[in-house]
């Protein structure tokens, strides 16, 4: 049984104990780090116990090594082949891989050079996508950023994180 993608242009539902439904492209959209990032679900609708984002990045994507202090991380890979770190371990996931990070151990991923990856990063408690709404550039275009976009400092991009509990590994 297949059924037909949403044609709305819903962003995130703001009521807690409302359900709601998104199509691929509904979100509050961010230019975030060099990639796209559409907050799904937030804060807001789960009373602070879960965010959902999906998150769109470029070829050799590689954010540096880090921790967070609050939130348990999953992510469920779209599209994309990442090669993932947690603590010593080290595995290869695919389309269809659900990854697991465990709050306070250092993580990080590289995607391939191979095309684009696609990921639903699943935060639990809430708070990632408070980062990302913080330190990235609203935007209505649906593409991942190239090179001219800004980009903060890495200064800022590190006080904003720590605020949000994510710290260099």
């Amino acid at each position: 049984m297949s059924f037909p993608p949403t044609k709305s242009n819903a962003t995130p539902h703001n009521e807690v104990g409302k359900g709601f439904v998104l199509g691929p492209d509904d979100g509050d959209a961010y230019w975030w780090l060099g990639s796209l990032t559409l907050n799904k679900v937030t804060r807001t609708s789960t009373d602070g116990n879960v965010d959902i984002v999906d998150h769109r990045v470029p070829p050799g994507y590689a954010p540096p090594p880090h921790i967070h202090r609050d939130q348990d991380e999953i992510f469920y890979v779209i599209d994309g082949h990442f090669a993932v770190r947690c603590g010593d371990d080290h595995w290869q996931a695919g389309p269809g891989s659900l990854v697991f990070l465990p709050r306070g151990v250092p993580h990080g991923f590289t995607l391939s050079n191979d095309a684009p990856g696609r990921t639903l990063l699943i935060n639990a408690p809430a708070g990632f996508a408070d980062l990302i709404s913080e330190l990235g550039q609203s935007t209505n275009e649906l593409v991942i950023p190239g090179p001219d976009v800004a980009m903060p400092s890495p200064e800022h991009a590190g006080e904003v994180s720590e605020k949000h509990g994510i710290f260099g590994a």
